[in-house]
């Protein structure tokens, strides 16, 4: 690099009399360090409330969903199932039955979703998270002796599993009976009666997704058909894949196959504008916080363009000795180049130690402070997650980089077109 990059950090070291260009300095590095560190953890947090967010949809919600359009009911779901898996990149499918319904405990109510799922065939499929309490095992039959040990006596209810939000919200407790109540009533001469049903809930599940976790409940395939007289019909087919990027190509596939009425939606068309406003809200914090960066550099161009003015006298004698305006412009880049390089680089370790352990620290500042920093009911989730992306991480230190130097050129060429005999005119 030559005796410019020795200068320039000479120059970086400031006298008694350039205290307030070493402040305007220091105060380009913390900018610059600001910047970077907040803009690798904001991107970590939202890579991170993306994958997380992705995980706990798919692992209730399959890749693709197979429906009929008119009839909303699939009849004969297992020739259709044999169909999808002759599909190149499909793993799994199970049958499933959606119905909208109330859940009454006591005196409290609450609305449901109601999904029935095949026990057999559900679980390669969905993923019902955690369950907290009970087992799937009793949706299709509960042993006598568990209801014998509970109630006291032998009940033909069938069983149902709930969210621990549901749960906690009405204050049910495994082994509890509750109502599920249909809007699709029975006609009766008294008019239309809201078809009503008792059940014994035999499991409590928690897929650390809040809206899943308060609204979702899970009967067997047999029981939503009777209580919803769907006969041997189900609601659609539940799809998984080998990769879910490739589901929408994968969907086509079996629309093509199956045909009028079938639809196949994939999990990215069903979810678009939760993943839309994801990634708009990601876009636009990156150019907030690339605001920070840029109020750096206008520092990093006032203080050059200070010790451009106060090394008037330096310049013209480095002229003076031959050195040629390329090298008083390398000299002046140089100290812009190393305020930029201080500050990434302190900046990008702040950012990844506080994105590697962002989880720890959120829980510390609950802790201290006595609040949550993030509602399960506002954000889905109830935890603060991180994924570090080093590509982003790689484009925000070479971005910083860029915008530095290129904060440097003002000031660099202001001081290379000096003219040595006026500036030692009066020296």
């Amino acid at each position: 690099m030559g005796y410019e990059f020795f200068i320039s950090k000479r120059y970086l070291r400031a006298k008694r009399k350039q205290v307030f260009v070493s402040i305007i300095t220091f105060i380009s590095i913390f900018g610059i360090f600001l910047g970077v560190a907040a803009l690798i953890i904001v991107l970590a947090v939202m890579s991170g409330f993306e994958r997380d967010l992705r995980e706990k949809i798919l692992g209730i919600k399959s890749h693709i969903e197979v429906t009929a359009d008119i009839s909303g009911h699939v009849k004969n779901y297992e020739e259709v199932r044999e169909i999808i898996a002759g599909v190149k990149g499909v793993v799994a499918s199970t049958p499933f039955i959606y119905s909208q319904a109330m859940i009454r405990s006591g005196n409290s109510v609450s609305g449901v979703v109601i999904r029935g799922l095949d026990t057999k065939t559900a679980m390669e499929v969905t993923n019902l998270g955690k369950l907290r309490e009970g087992t799937l095992e009793y949706l299709d039959k509960i042993p006598p002796e568990a209801l014998q040990a509970v109630h006291g006596q032998n009940t033909h209810l069938s069983g149902i599993v709930i969210g621990r939000e549901m749960a906690r919200n009405l204050g049910i407790f495994l082994f509890d009976t509750i109502d599920i109540i249909s809007p699709m009533g029975i006609s009766t001469p008294m008019g239309m009666v809201p078809r009503m049903k008792k059940f014994i809930v035999v499991g409590i599940f928690e897929s650390g997704f809040y809206e899943y976790d308060l609204t979702l409940a899970f009967l067997s395939l047999k029981s939503a058909q009777e209580f919803l007289q769907m006969e041997d019909a189900v609601t659609g087919i539940d799809i998984i894949v080998d990769d879910i990027y490739k589901a929408d190509v994968i969907a086509r596939d079996i629309q093509s196959k199956l045909g009028f009425p079938y639809w196949a939606n994939n999990w990215m068309q069903m979810n678009r504008n939760l993943f839309a406003a994801l990634k708009l809200e990601r876009r636009v914090m990156f150019i907030i916080l690339s605001l920070i960066v840029l109020v750096a550099a206008f520092n990093i161009i006032s203080a050059l363009i200070m010790v451009v003015m106060d090394k008037n006298k330096d310049i013209a004698i480095l002229k003076s000795m031959g050195a040629t305006s390329v090298s008083i412009m390398k000299t002046f880049m140089y100290q812009g180049l190393i305020v930029g390089m201080i500050g990434t680089f302190l900046g990008c370790i702040a950012g990844l130690s506080v994105a590697w352990n962002i989880q720890k620290i959120s829980l510390f500042v609950e802790k201290v402070f006595n609040f949550q920093i993030l509602p399960g009911d506002v954000y889905y989730l109830s935890e603060l997650p991180s994924q570090v992306n080093y590509g982003d991480v790689a484009i925000i230190m070479i971005g910083t980089m860029l915008i530095c130097l290129l904060s440097t050129i003002y000031p660099s060429l202001r001081a290379s077109r000096l003219d040595p005999a006026e500036a030692l005119r009066y020296e």
